[in-house]
C-alpha cells in the first residue's frame, strides 16, 4: 500500500465512532499523524486503537460549536506535531421531522453543528495552512442537500451551505496551495440508522466511503469537487448552468420566459462556472450577442 500521507497532520472532527472513525483509521493507515476529535470517550479509543497499529495519534474532548474548542484543538495538533496539513469537518447530527412539524431550534442546532462546527474547525486551522503555504480540506455534504430529502430541510439546508463555504474557500485558498472540497457519503451509521434498507448494511459500510477523504487530501488532490462515495463506488457532482435564453428585447419578457421555461432548463451546452461571476458575464454575452454587438 502506497502512503500517500507519511508525516501529515490530520484533523477529524466527530472521529468517535461512525464515518469519523474509519477516515482516522485510513488516514493513520496512509501514514498521517491524526489528532481525533468528539465529544465523547470514543475520541480516546479511536486514537488508542491507531496507536497500538503502530500509528501516531492523540485524542481531543471538543465541542466543534464551539470556536474556542476548536482553537484549543488546533493549538493541541501543532504542540503534538508541529503543522496541521488536512481538516476533516465530519462532525454532525441529524433532527429528521417535516418543516411543518419542525421545532425552529432543532433548525438552528443542524446549522449550528454542520455549518458553524465545519466553519469553527477551519478558521482554527486555516492562519496554519496559510503560513506553511499548504492544507487540504474535506467538508462533508450530503445528497439530501444536493438533491433533497423528505424531512430533513434543515439537514439539507446545512450540507448545501458547505458546498457553498467549499467553493469560496478553495478560491480564496488556492494561491497557498489549500485546496477544499466536500464528500457526500453513503454509508450505514448510528446517524442513519432505520433510513436505509437491510441490505444497505453489509454494502454501505463505513470503510468503503474513507477512501474517498484519501484522495482528496493526498498531495495531488483536485480542488473544488463534490466526491459522491459509497459502497465502494464514487461519483462527482456539479454546479452547472445552463445556455439558457436571453428575452430583454421581446415586448412581454415575462410571457417570454414563461413559454420558453424549458429551453432555460435544457442541459444542452451546460457550464461549470469558476465563479459566480460567470454568471453576469454569460449573461452580459447574451445582451450583447443580442444587439449585434
Amino acid at each position: 500500500m502506497s502512503m500517500r500521507l507519511n508525516d501529515r497532520v490530520a484533523i477529524v472532527t466527530g472521529a468517535g465512532g461512525g464515518l469519523g472513525r474509519t477516515h482516522a483509521l485510513e488516514l493513520a493507515r496512509h501514514g498521517a499523524c491524526v489528532v481525533v476529535n468528539d465529544l465523547g470517550a470514543g475520541a480516546q479509543a479511536v486514537a488508542e486503537e491507531i496507536r497500538q497499529a503502530g500509528g501516531k495519534a492523540i485524542a481531543h474532548a471538543g465541542d466543534v460549536t464551539r470556536h474556542d474548542d476548536m482553537q484549543a484543538m488546533a493549538d493541541q495538533a501543532m504542540s503534538a506535531f508541529g503543522r496541521i496539513d488536512i481538516l476533516v469537518n465530519n462532525a454532525g447530527i441529524l433532527r429528521d421531522r417535516t418543516f411543518a412539524k419542525m421545532a425552529l431550534d432543532d433548525f438552528r442546532r443542524v446549522l449550528d453543528v454542520h455549518v458553524m462546527g465545519s466553519v469553527n474547525a477551519t478558521k482554527a486551522v486555516w492562519p496554519q495552512m496559510q503560513s506553511q503555504h499548504y492544507g487540504r480540506i474535506v467538508m462533508t455534504t450530503s445528497s439530501s442537500g444536493l438533491y433533497g430529502n423528505f424531512g430533513q430541510s434543515n439537514y439539507g439546508t446545512a450540507k448545501m451551505a458547505l458546498v457553498g463555504l467549499m467553493q469560496t474557500l478553495a478560491l480564496e485558498g488556492a494561491r497557498h496551495d489549500i485546496r477544499v472540497n466536500c464528500l457526500a457519503p453513503s454509508a450505514v451509521t448510528a446517524m442513519t440508522e432505520g433510513l436505509l434498507p437491510p441490505e444497505a448494511t453489509a454494502v454501505l459500510t463505513p470503510e468503503r466511503v474513507s477512501p474517498g477523504v484519501i484522495a482528496l487530501v493526498c498531495d495531488e488532490a483536485p480542488t473544488r469537487m463534490i466526491l459522491l462515495a459509497g459502497g465502494g463506488s464514487f461519483e462527482c457532482a456539479h454546479i452547472t448552468m445552463t445556455q439558457g435564453i436571453h428575452v430583454a428585447d421581446e415586448p412581454d419578457c415575462v410571457d417570454a420566459l414563461c413559454r420558453r421555461i424549458d429551453e432555460v432548463r435544457t442541459r444542452v451546452g451546460e457550464m461549470t462556472p469558476a465563479s459566480g461571476w460567470d454568471q453576469p458575464r454569460h449573461e452580459l454575452e447574451k445582451a450583447q450577442a443580442s444587439q449585434g454587438q
